[in-house]
């Protein structure tokens, strides 16, 4: 487990993170150049060591409702992996984040949420609710049944929401 001046020293090490001071001696840290309105990426690091990252874009890590990851007992590799994969999902440009080695062609070629091969499919939450995303017409629609909930501009944005939502995409079997 990394203590704070650790945690800082890494986030610190993201150039193109702004670190902001907040209440109860604890630190935040903002995207200033994500490509959604969300912002934060590093929450209330904390001098006990505690702390949270943005991971609602990422499809292997269970978070919170509001998208983050408690950071705690993260070591050094596991945190700049988190910080890593964040800020290349929250990036307009997918090279924003460069690795020194190669992605494997797997993983290049994995989108950044789960989708069906139209991109869209079937969410469901922890209820057993679920919203149908589709593409119509140069738009991501958002179904409720036959009824429509939301509808979007791009793929990202739709997804964005229906993980602040708690929806997370079915299994396909």
């Amino acid at each position: 487990m990394l203590n704070v001046e650790q945690k800082l020293e890494v986030l610190q090490s993201y150039p193109q993170l702004q670190r902001k001071d907040v209440s109860l001696g604890r630190v935040n840290f903002h995207y200033e150049e994500s490509a959604y309105e969300k912002k934060i990426i590093a929450l209330h690091i904390h001098p006990n060591g505690n702390g949270y990252i943005y991971a609602g874009l990422l499809p292997n890590y269970e978070t919170d409702d509001k998208g983050f990851v408690n950071i705690r007992d993260y070591s050094e590799a596991d945190l700049r992996t988190l910080l890593d994969e964040t800020i290349k999902a929250m990036s307009t440009n997918p090279n924003a984040v460069e690795s020194e080695e190669p992605e494997p062609e797997q993983a290049k070629a994995a989108p950044t949420l789960a989708t069906t091969s139209t991109g869209g499919g079937t969410w469901i939450d922890e209820d057993g609710h679920t919203l149908t995303l589709k593409y119509e017409d140069d738009m991501w629609y958002v179904y409720s049944g036959l009824n429509l909930d939301m509808a979007f501009e791009s793929r990202s944005e739709a997804g964005e929401y229906l993980k602040e939502e708690g929806f997370k995409p079915q299994a396909q079997a």
